[in-house]
């Protein structure tokens, strides 16, 4: 049964000074506007889309780049259904219609019906793939309609159609489809036991071999539309990997992936692979983002900071990397910050699958081995299992876009507080730990400068609903996890 809003088939008349308000229906995202419309002797003015304050109602902020007119010379001209590979934002000049839309993406609404009147001083916003119609109630009617993406062959060729006449929809035409005026095309489309659901946007996870992507994938496993892409896939540093995208089908990018060889950095080579894949890569990513309209994730590092702070690091401290490293990854956030619909998660001492200090660690107490470890260093570890968490909670949830600190939380500790503890899990003496300075620990090597306090304030995240657990009990439980 459809949901109906102001469902006549005579003409409707423009009302004015109605308050901009946004009613939603029973289709999700699916937004209906009142808009206040100014009349006098002369005629009428609105503002027919204000973007301000319009996503203060709630509207997404979806970015439109193309507007259409579609004009109606006769009453009963009909047109749909069709679904589109991107957002729209409709309303009518002159003139008023009778619109239906039908939910056409995967989905537990898939079939749901919404119809509505739409006159000057109505609107609506219809996300991607739900399908869209309209018959014109009076004589030149003037429909238009901002959208999102521009309008090609191949981007028609993404498009789900749907039968105007579908009995199971059963579509309250004001003007039968026996007199209305259609197209053979819009007359051939299928029912909707024959239609293919519209899929949902892709998520596409930069960097899968890594620590972090390794472990989105293994809890993004059961979610539609994500694809885990490695090294070989998508090159940051290559400048043609954002060109080989289809980015009509992506919704999120989350950028786990980096150059992150920080002694390596400081040689001229491997200096200019991270500007390469850190900076430049991050900034035709980000404009990527931005053009089409997609959420990105993008994890960066404590290294963007000096390490001299009294204190933990807030996200909005100024930036002062100390090596070649932290400055490519500065230079990234500073791309990723212009990005409209971004996520900047500020982590560090990251902990999971593959190669890391805990790991190394373990090894050398089997083997027996009196390491010697920098005490001055202080931070807190960051587990991937709650940075995938925090990037899911994020971006599934309603936190503002923006810069967050993700670790775990906790009291911070020095390295060889964690080496110690991953000592006395494996039965040898924290005896066998040797506390030294960083100085004292790279004297006579050549390597990159290393910030002293890594500690990041994590009120912001927890303000939006999420608690990082302590990392001591993380480590204790990362260590079980490890044992034979």
């Amino acid at each position: 049964m459809a949901q109906t809003a102001r469902q006549e088939g005579a003409t409707a008349a423009v009302q004015f000074s109605k308050p901009l308000t946004a009613q939603p229906t029973t289709i999700p995202g699916l937004t209906l506007f009142d808009l206040n419309v100014h009349g006098d002797n002369r005629g009428w003015f609105k503002e027919n889309w204000q973007r301000q304050k319009m996503t203060e109602l709630g509207m997404p902020d979806f970015g439109p780049v193309q507007n259409n007119i579609s004009f109606n010379a006769s009453r009963g001209t009909t047109r749909g259904i069709h679904a589109e590979p991107w957002d729209k934002y409709i309303s009518v000049a002159t003139g008023s219609v009778f619109g239906a839309w039908v939910d056409l993406r995967q989905g537990s609404t898939f079939g749901k019906v919404f119809t509505a009147v739409i006159d000057p001083s109505t609107a609506i916003y219809v996300p991607r793939g739900v399908g869209n119609a309209f018959q014109s109630l009076e004589d030149n009617t003037a429909y238009t309609y901002l959208v999102n993406d521009h309008w090609s062959a191949e981007a028609q060729a993404q498009y789900t159609f749907l039968n105007l006449a579908d009995s199971a929809v059963a579509i309250d035409w004001p003007i039968s489809l026996d007199e209305a005026a259609l197209s053979d095309k819009d007359r051939a489309h299928p029912p909707l036991t024959e239609v293919v659901p519209m899929a949902p946007t892709t998520t596409l996870v930069l960097g899968a071999r890594g620590q972090l992507g390794r472990e989105l994938s293994r809890q993004l496993a059961d979610r539609p539309g994500v694809r885990a892409l490695e090294r070989d896939d998508f090159d940051l540093a290559d400048p043609a990997a954002v060109g080989r995208i289809d980015w009509r089908r992506v919704g999120t990018v989350v950028n786990a992936a980096a150059y992150t060889a920080v002694d390596e950095a400081e040689t001229e080579a491997g200096g200019a692979a991270a500007w390469a894949a850190n900076a430049e890569g991050v900034a035709r990513l980000a404009q990527a983002c931005t053009q089409h309209q997609v959420t990105l994730i993008h994890v960066s590092t404590d290294y963007v900071f000096d390490g001299t702070r009294e204190g933990a690091y807030a996200e909005a401290d100024p930036l002062r990397p100390v090596n070649a490293y932290g400055t490519s990854k500065a230079a990234g956030d500073l791309a990723v910050g212009v990005v409209p619909r971004h996520y900047l998660l500020r982590t560090s001492w990251v902990i999971g699958e593959g190669k890391n200090f805990v790991r190394t660690m373990q090894s050398l107490a089997e083997r027996g081995i009196a390491p010697s470890v920098v005490a001055d260093q202080v931070g807190r570890l960051t587990f991937t299992r709650d940075l995938a968490e925090a990037i899911i909670h994020l971006r599934n949830g309603d936190a503002p876009y923006g810069t967050y600190n993700v670790t775990n939380g906790g009291e911070p500790g020095s390295w060889a507080e964690v080496a110690r503890r991953v000592y006395a899990d494996a039965g040898r003496p924290s005896s066998q730990i040797t506390e030294v300075s960083t100085e004292e620990y790279f004297a006579g090597k050549s390597v990159a400068r290393r910030p002293l306090n890594s500690v990041l304030d994590l009120a912001k995240l927890e303000a939006t609903g999420f608690t990082p657990r302590d990392q001591w009990e993380a480590l204790e439980e990362y260590l079980a996890d490890s044992r034979p």
